[in-house]
């Protein structure tokens, strides 16, 4: 990951993509194609974020797994259900 594109990420962005990379069905190329980093600079972020214990979990998990590389995944999700967060309602005050 150059340091541009490191720069150009909000902690917010970085939150999404640990999300992601965490979600069973989220593929790489899915984060690749709405953040532009690839499969090893997600790992990159991963690391730098996450307690070491947690990262060498996610990294068991992930290897290998066919569903977080869109070549040999099945799954059909863009994005998790909470990714689409349901509009607050108004609050009328009037009595």
């Amino acid at each position: 990951m150059d340091k541009q594109t490191v720069k150009s990420l909000t902690d917010i962005d970085i939150d999404r993509i640990v999300e992601m990379a965490w979600e069973d069905r989220t593929t790489f190329d899915t984060i690749y194609d709405q953040f532009g980093i690839s499969e090893s600079e997600v790992i990159k972020i991963m690391r730098k974020s996450m307690k070491r214990s947690s990262f060498l979990m996610w990294r068991e998990r992930v290897s290998g797994r066919k569903t977080k590389h869109a070549k040999t995944s099945e799954a059909q999700r863009f994005c998790c259900d909470r990714q689409a967060k349901p509009k607050a309602k108004s609050v009328s005050y009037d009595r």
